[in-house]
């Protein structure tokens, strides 16, 4: 019998032809760099799927400029910050079920006052970071 892999440290790649693809482990923002070499044939419609647990506000921004990434609250409650393409801020305050869409190019953050998780299904082409 084998042992599942932790969608915390293993994500998924959802690539071309409905494959499902389990990713080496998640080291933090160079992780992306080895991701777009590994799918470099589906990255236009291939999608990260993580869990993410955090506490805090993160620390940076983070943007995906090839698609759209759903980001659904599993547990607990945070609040999504975006700077979009036109200039313009919204932020939206998730609890467990609740999801929001951050569009292509969209600068995004979180803040979080307690123990959160949450699923990301995100387009990782072309994913960039920058400090907060």
């Amino acid at each position: 019998m084998s042992t599942g892999k932790s969608l915390f440290d293993f994500p998924i790649h959802l690539g071309l032809g409905a494959k499902a693809v389990s990713e080496p482990q998640f080291t933090g923002p160079d992780w992306y760099d080895g991701y777009m070499e590994r799918h470099a044939g589906d990255l236009d419609e291939g999608r990260i799927v993580s869990l993410f647990r955090f506490e805090e506000s993160w620390t940076s921004w983070e943007v995906h400029p090839a698609g759209d990434e759903v980001v659904c609250c599993i547990q607990g409650r945070m609040t999504l910050h975006q700077e979009l393409p036109d200039g313009s801020r919204r932020s939206h305050e998730l609890g467990p079920g609740e999801y929001a869409i951050n569009p292509p190019g969209a600068w995004h953050t979180a803040d979080a006052d307690g123990p959160v998780v949450a699923l990301f299904i995100t387009a990782g082409k072309g994913t960039n970071h920058r400090p907060r």
